[in-house]
């Protein structure tokens, strides 16, 4: 039986848009031409069948070193099917297509091409008839996007597939985004549901941003400044040769973590693209080794000292047989040294990076081919940011180089800048450039004058990712605000990536309906509850545990969830003769839940009778709620601290709420006059000038009251969460 959510039952279709003979809608946009009235339902699906022709077929000319094979790909989709159609099949292997199955093989690789003429492996067909479906792709990867298709037409049609056939290719190879983790440290469970969500609109590639420091600003910083400024190194080696050059382990990649991330997003069509920077914003390098430094600015190396280039190549030596793609990132951006230095830095770090390991390497556009150059090699690819850097179509293209589209045009900075935006400014996509009617591709440069942009079937495009920068450091922001700051955006810009032609009214229509099941991952932080209560544990709560039998094999009592939704709680705590739990280190109250994203309300009725230094009230996965003694929320590695704290030995009223971007706390104890909301704040220090305050939106804690190390003893009364803010 499928399920489907009750937020898109009312659709029968996504808009007459599906009914043309030309296209559907989806993200990316789909072309299709239709056989016949009628429509396949997605609940007559008895399994998927893996030609075994093919089962432990892998793609082996895309950019990973670790593709999937066919039956991989197949058990992820299975998997996908149940968490998003609600549908319960298996996987089998087979010669030929049977009835009511969908049959994934491979086909003649050659008919799919990209939009400069040449061959993709990521090409697919889709047939759909009466007796089922049928995906063949130019490769595994291929049949993997297909996948993809019939998930999002089954949401968008009501659980059927038009009969008829699709032969659907991307545009362009490097799909995708890049991640600043380099200034802000984000855990591996996070980038991979990052990739789990780019994956279900077709994008290919994660770039990950994995050393740099914040602005060093030459006019007001001392040296002993600059060599204590914020800047990170996320691989951690416990190699002898790099002793130093990562001193935060546990805000840093280890080989194993790495491995994970890698394959998890390999398993979903998405490869990691690992960027590690030099010879400019070095500064993590230079504090590991100052005399490496250029005197004018730490943060850039001296290509000239005897030992810069040999420490660059003992770090990527450390790491080449970490990385499982094609391609590295050097990065090589914004340096402002000695050109023809620059160019033998990134032509040397090519030869050696070759031969170790026959990789590519890829570069940031800077210094341009010139005659008075000695110029980089024609086979590092470019990654263009800003005109004022290069112009991409003139200086590289028209002299042989390949370049990825990364124009500033779709730029994000959190959480603050004097120029940049800090969500995807969506609307560009459908009414950058008129030229295009409206709407931006990758190999749309300049969306304000076409003699700087080549054909659209120009081969060296590779393609195009948009970077989310954090360059005002780790205190900015939560783990989270990069997710929304993408989060319309990324399926915006993979139908363009793509090479879609979806219009804003149907990028609006259709991502409404596609985001809430995109599979792989709860960016959202996503309770279902059946109403707006989504626990409630009251003093009938209580009561009901002072009779309640623990089942077998656990301790403590059960704490009735009274909101209908069944999330019971187990608690370990004596009960008060005021009909609370007594909390303290021995003894804590656990819920099912551990995390809730944006639009709620967390209430505690509570008594504190002591607290330590940095009491913990309450956890869960994504923050915890302190008393250090003012009132805190500790989420992704920072404090954010209000002026307020919470009397002892009284009974309070304390609301956490999380309202769209913004988080407050409001405090009132019994008899209390008025109760007056205070909003947590992120502060950011701009580059050593001045200093500004920001919204920050954190998650509610939700997994534990009290335990071991809580730091508090008192009472807990109440305690209940809403999705209402």
């Amino acid at each position: 039986m499928v399920f489907l959510h009750p937020y898109y039952l009312w659709l029968t279709t996504l808009s007459n848009a599906v009914l043309a003979t030309s296209r559907i809608v989806g993200i990316p946009t789909v072309p299709f031409t239709i056989s016949s009235n009628g429509a396949y339902p997605i609940a007559s699906l008895k399994g998927v069948l893996v030609d075994s022709k093919f089962a432990q077929s892998r793609d082996e000319t895309g950019e990973t070193l670790i593709p999937p094979s066919l039956q991989d790909f197949a058990k992820t989709f299975v998997d996908d099917l149940h968490s998003v159609l609600g549908l319960d099949i298996g996987v089998s292997v087979g010669e030929k297509s049977t009835s009511d199955t969908i049959f994934l093989t491979l086909g003649d690789p050659s008919k799919y091409t990209d939009a400069s003429d040449s061959p993709t492996s990521e090409g697919y067909t889709l047939s759909v008839n009466s007796s089922g479906v049928v995906i063949s792709g130019a490769s595994p990867l291929g049949v993997w996007w297909g996948t993809r298709t019939i998930l999002q037409q089954a949401v968008l049609s009501n659980g059927s597939l038009s009969y008829g056939e699709t032969d659907d290719a991307p545009g362009w190879k490097t799909r995708g985004m890049i991640l600043d983790a380099a200034r802000h440290y984000y855990p591996p469970e996070f980038i991979m549901e990052m990739c789990s969500y780019m994956s279900f609109f077709k994008q290919n590639t994660f770039q990950l941003h994995l050393s740099d420091n914040l602005y060093n600003n030459v006019d007001l910083y001392t040296r002993e400044h600059s060599l204590e400024l914020y800047a990170r190194f996320r691989l951690w080696s416990d190699s002898e040769a790099l002793a130093g050059l990562s001193k935060y382990k546990n805000e840093s990649y280890t080989k194993e973590q790495f491995e994970e991330i890698q394959s998890t997003c390999a398993s979903r069509g998405v490869t990691i693209i690992p960027e590690i920077e030099a010879p400019g914003h070095a500064l993590v390098i230079v504090q590991w080794k100052p005399e490496l430094a250029l005197e004018s600015d730490l943060s850039l190396l001296n290509i000239s000292h005897p030992d810069t280039i040999p420490t660059m190549k003992t770090i990527w030596s450390t790491f080449l047989d970490w990385f499982h793609s094609k391609t590295v990132h050097i990065g090589a951006d914004e340096y402002t040294g000695d050109p023809n230095e620059y160019n033998r830095f990134v032509n040397e770090m090519a030869d050696y990076i070759y031969q170790e390991s026959g990789k590519s390497i890829r570069i940031w556009g800077t210094f341009p081919p010139k005659p008075e150059y000695n110029n980089v090699y024609n086979n590092i690819s470019v990654q263009h940011w800003e005109f004022f850097e290069d112009n991409p179509y003139h200086d590289y293209i028209m002299n042989n180089y390949s370049v990825l589209n990364s124009d500033d045009t779709y730029y994000i900075v959190l959480k603050y800048s004097g120029s940049y935006p800090q969500v995807v400014n969506v609307a560009r996509t459908f009414n950058g450039n008129p030229e295009t009617g409206g709407i931006w591709q990758p190999y749309i440069f300049d969306t304000k004058n076409a003699a700087n942009n080549p054909e659209r079937s120009n081969p060296l495009v590779l393609g195009a990712v948009a970077p989310l920068w954090n360059d005002y450091g780790a205190n900015a922001s939560v783990f989270s605000e990069v997710y929304y700051a993408w989060k319309d955006g990324i399926p915006a810009l993979a139908d363009k990536q793509w090479g879609g032609d979806l219009s804003a009214s149907e990028f609006a229509e259709s991502f409404s309906a596609l985001h809430p099941v995109a599979p792989g991952q709860n960016l959202d932080r996503v309770i279902p509850s059946v109403g707006s209560t989504i626990f409630n544990y009251t003093s009938r709560s209580v009561q009901s545990s002072r009779c309640s039998t623990p089942p077998s094999g656990t301790t403590g009592t059960t704490v009735t969830d009274q909101s209908g939704n069944k999330y019971d709680a187990r608690a370990n705590c004596p009960l008060t003769v005021d009909s609370a739990f007594a909390i303290n280190s021995f003894c804590s109250l656990e819920t099912p839940l551990s995390s809730k994203g944006r639009d709620y309300t967390l209430s505690l009725r509570l008594r504190i009778d002591q607290a330590g230094k940095d009491a913990t009230l309450i956890s869960g996965r994504d923050s915890a709620l302190m008393l250090t003694p003012n009132i805190t929320l500790f989420a992704s590695g920072n404090y954010y601290r209000l002026n307020t704290t919470v009397p002892l030995k009284e009974w309070v009223d304390l609301d956490i709420i999380g309202r769209g971007n913004q988080t407050f706390a409001r405090v009132s104890s019994d008899g209390a006059a008025a109760v007056v909301e205070e909003e947590f704040l992120a502060r950011l220090g701009i580059n050593g000038a001045s200093l500004v305050w920001t919204p920050i939106a954190i998650e509610a804690p939700l997994k534990r009251v009290g335990g071991e190390a809580a730091g508090w003893t008192g009472q807990l009364a109440a305690m209940s969460l809403t999705s209402k803010a």
